[in-house]
């Protein structure tokens, strides 16, 4: 058990003395450690595939952040890559797959992975954190949600509207189910690895949720959720689906541990949906660092209050970004620390 245990206890429904805090991309480019780091890899794959790398990146918010939490340093698209669909970081464009899989004859041309083999570098980076942690706080694993990962794996870049995706849904359905499960059945026998190696919490990212309407996303993304959250069960469970706002109710009704938000979303609504046994996780906009310190530990503060003191999990909706000032990082967390709750 962590000695610093809020966020377990938080996401298990347990009270907290005060609201837990992490960021997404907490290990990343707002920390010049960071950055030193990432020169010395020489390119960001080699980062993510060489543990000790990938492990001190991953403890330097704890150290440097005084956050509540640790998160693997890794990407999403090492479960495409372990299935034999390689992908590219072009720097400053972000990923791209040479290759793309939009058929039921490409579909064949993919592998069944042993994740503990082809996988085993982000297992290795686990254990590696888990012992520098030395059980001061939490850490997270997590991977990419099936239908995020079918965009990338079909469009072959980002895209702000996955049209190629979309198409598949609609034009070959049966194509996109078994390219799904496939994703699903890698993505459960990774996170079963990262929990295998010490993760105490995983969160499944579903970036692209916000593209779907909620019917489609009701046929095609919640039941590969569903069979993930079923088959995680030794440790808490965190679905985050940006901008599916649409999606509250079904992802509500998943057996997951803690819904995250994004931005948009305000909770005292989005309680209304989820009931009070979901813990909520977010959801300050991001782009609030980028104020003073006053501004910061205002919204901050207003964030606090219409979650709540308890079942809450305090962290920006979506990533950091990555020129933020590390100086307003800081303001966010001790301001979220240092919060005192109004009485009800």
């Amino acid at each position: 058990m962590a000695t610093n245990d809020l966020l377990l206890r938080a996401a298990l429904g347990q009270r907290t003395e005060r609201t837990p805090v992490w960021l997404m991309r907490q290990a990343g480019r707002i920390l010049k450690e960071y950055r030193a780091v990432r020169e010395r890899a020489g390119d960001f794959r080699t980062l993510v595939t060489t543990p000790e790398m990938a492990a001190e990146v991953t403890l330097q918010p704890v150290d440097l952040l005084g956050v509540d939490a640790a998160i693997i340093f890794s990407d999403i698209l090492v479960v495409p890559d372990a299935m034999g669909l390689p992908y590219v970081m072009d720097e400053g464009k972000g990923p791209r797959f040479p290759r793309t899989v939009r058929s039921m004859a490409e579909l064949a041309t993919l592998r069944t992975p042993d994740v503990a083999d082809d996988l085993s570098y982000v297992a290795e980076a686990i254990r590696l954190t888990k012992d520098g942690l030395g059980g001061r706080v939490p850490l997270i694993g997590f991977a990419g949600a099936p239908w995020t990962i079918f965009c990338y794996m079909t469009e072959g870049q980002g895209s702000k509207t996955f049209s190629m995706a979309r198409r598949s849904l609609f034009a070959d359905p049966a194509f996109a189910h078994a390219l799904m499960d496939r994703i699903t059945t890698t993505t459960i026998a990774y996170l079963r690895l990262q929990v295998e190696a010490g993760a105490d919490l995983v969160q499944v990212f579903d970036s692209w949720a916000g593209v779907m309407d909620r019917a489609t996303y009701r046929e095609f993304a919640i039941p590969c959720l569903r069979r993930i959250c079923e088959a995680i069960t030794e440790v808490p469970v965190t679905v985050f689906a940006k901008d599916a706002w649409f999606a509250l109710a079904d992802i509500a009704a998943l057996p997951c541990a803690t819904i995250g938000l994004d931005w948009t979303q305000e909770p005292q609504w989005v309680r209304s949906i989820t009931g009070p046994e979901k813990t909520l996780q977010g959801n300050l906009d991001p782009c609030v660092l980028y104020a003073d310190r006053a501004v910061i530990a205002r919204e901050t503060a207003r964030m606090l209050d219409a979650f709540g003191p308890q079942r809450h999990i305090a962290n920006l909706g979506h990533g950091v970004h990555p020129d933020t000032p590390v100086d307003h990082v800081r303001r966010f967390i001790d301001s979220v620390k240092d919060h005192q709750h109004r009485p009800a």
